[in-house]
């Protein structure tokens, strides 16, 4: 048996030293996933905390013939992130509604080129919003749709989140790091 299927077994029968080995292992990546949605560390930390605590509740509903699991957590703790934003009635800055009249329409990934280390530097120079929405869209695969749907706001203003992100990454890959 292999050691994350060890520790795995552990987490289900709800030992303490596997949950912490689980939460140590993935931590750094789970660390860069939730800095995309949150500037300051203790919300980072929370998101994290909420989310593997949602790991750890429904460890038994992982299905290990329907995907890898740290495909399986990485959604779980990106969906905690998502839902504390929701919920969050008093965030830090504000989405502004845009008319849908944007146009958004390319499809083409500013990132496909580069490493992810350089990916993470390169959204921490976006603005919060734009980077939450810049992220979901280009790293995690969501739709607009499904972007307006879990951030509550609308498609236009996401379509507009997405074409700043792109000019700005425009410039920004023009003066390289």
């Amino acid at each position: 048996m292999d050691p994350l299927n060890q520790i795995l077994a552990g987490c289900r029968r709800r030992e303490r030293q596997s949950q912490e080995k689980l939460y140590k292992q993935f931590y750094p990546v789970l660390f860069a996933l939730c800095k995309n949605f949150f500037e300051d560390k203790h919300d980072i930390v929370t998101a994290i905390n909420n989310g593997m605590l949602k790991v750890f509740a429904n460890i038994d509903q992982y299905d290990a013939a329907k995907g890898e699991f740290f495909n399986w957590m990485y959604t779980t703790v990106r969906n905690a992130a998502l839902t504390m934003l929701r919920d969050r009635k008093t965030q830090a800055f504000d989405y502004v509604e845009i008319e849908d009249k944007m146009g958004f329409v390319s499809q083409e990934n500013p990132f496909e080129q580069l490493s992810a280390n350089d990916i993470h530097l390169y959204l921490m120079r976006l603005p919060v919003a734009t980077r939450r929405i810049c992220s979901l869209y280009y790293m995690d695969g969501f739709s607009v749709k499904e972007i307006a749907g879990s951030l509550a706001i609308s498609e236009g203003t996401v379509k507009w989140h997405l074409s700043e992100s792109r000019n700005r990454l425009k410039v920004i890959f023009e003066n390289p790091l």
